[in-house]
């Protein structure tokens, strides 16, 4: 098994017990890696928002973290990087980006108008790459939908314009989600209507370019990162200390729990403990194959040298 084959596994530990992963092809991660060699201005989407027992609206702490995670990581490869979500979830991503990724800018998607907002960051912004974590997606129906079936049209701001006008502009499209409600998602409908509960209900029409799922959408973050480490040949990757602070921070600035709709250092009804396993197997992996694409460069590099030498 190659890392790639290996980071993917590890991507898709179903702790929450949701069913749908084990019924998926193997994610697309060789090609991710291969895409993401050509990161240079990356508009980064996510903000999924959970209904309070007192009717607020609040952003769920899956999210914030794997795309802060995800724009340190795209920022320390050099590229330009784009945030955008909107209200609910917006200062949980000001919390998050100011600690891990101070240079990443963070937009609003305004309430009204919000196609015209796209269109006109798409033309500004010119993406070459699009990349949305843990975003509601639009379903057969027109509605957005929670993993309970139930209509959250009033909690969200309708993003889904940023798909197709990225594509327009050229950018490659790649969408991640651990439910099948989330945007790009639709790449997986047959799997998810019959296997999520209210599955048909649920499944966003619209399919990425790339579909990446996984047990906990934050969790591609990482994964993502660890690509783009291999590519930059040294780990951008959070440490547990840092993944441990920016969790803090996010729920500190009100985020919940999406599961539980708790003010707790959760996600998905995970601890820490549970996802910094995660980060600890993805780190493993990027160290490993980091030191073997190290020796097999030093030996074709002594190989190099033996043959000039043989050769004088």
């Amino acid at each position: 098994m190659n890392f790639f084959q290996e980071l993917d596994q590890t991507m898709k530990q179903d702790f929450g017990n949701r069913g749908l992963l084990c019924s998926l092809p193997e994610n697309p991660v060789e090609q991710a890696f291969v895409i993401l060699s050509s990161a240079r201005r990356v508009i980064l989407l996510t903000g999924f928002p959970v209904r309070m027992e007192d009717g607020t609206i609040i952003g769920e702490t899956d999210g914030p973290s794997g795309t802060a995670d995800l724009a340190a990581a795209l920022i320390g490869w050099g590229a330009e990087v784009l945030v955008v979500t909107d209200r609910p979830s917006f200062a949980l991503l000001n919390e998050a980006l100011s600690y891990r990724a101070p240079k990443a800018a963070l937009a609003l998607l305004p309430d009204e108008q919000p196609e015209l907002f796209i269109r006109e960051y798409v033309q500004a912004f010119r993406p070459t790459h699009f990349i949305s974590l843990e975003r509601p997606g639009k379903a057969k129906d027109g509605h957005f939908h929670n993993m309970r079936g139930e209509v959250i049209d009033d909690m969200v701001t309708d993003s889904s314009l940023f798909l197709s006008e990225a594509k327009r502009f050229g950018a490659v499209t790649i969408s991640i989600g651990d439910g099948g409600n989330e945007m790009g998602m639709g790449a997986f409908q047959e799997a998810i209507c019959r296997h999520v509960p209210s599955g048909e209900k649920i499944c966003t029409k619209d399919a990425a370019d790339l579909t990446l799922a996984a047990g906990v959408s934050n969790w591609w973050g990482w994964g993502l990162a660890a690509l783009l480490s291999i590519h930059a040949g040294r780990s951008l990757l959070p440490t547990e200390e840092q993944e441990c602070e920016t969790l803090h921070r996010v729920v500190l600035a009100g985020g919940v729990d999406g599961c539980t709709k708790k003010q707790t250092e959760t996600v998905d009804q995970l601890s820490m403990t549970v996802h910094l396993s995660i980060l600890r197997s993805v780190t493993f992996l990027l160290e490993k194959e980091l030191t073997a694409r190290s020796a097999r460069m030093s030996l074709l590099h002594g190989k190099a040298v033996q043959t000039l030498t043989q050769t004088a």
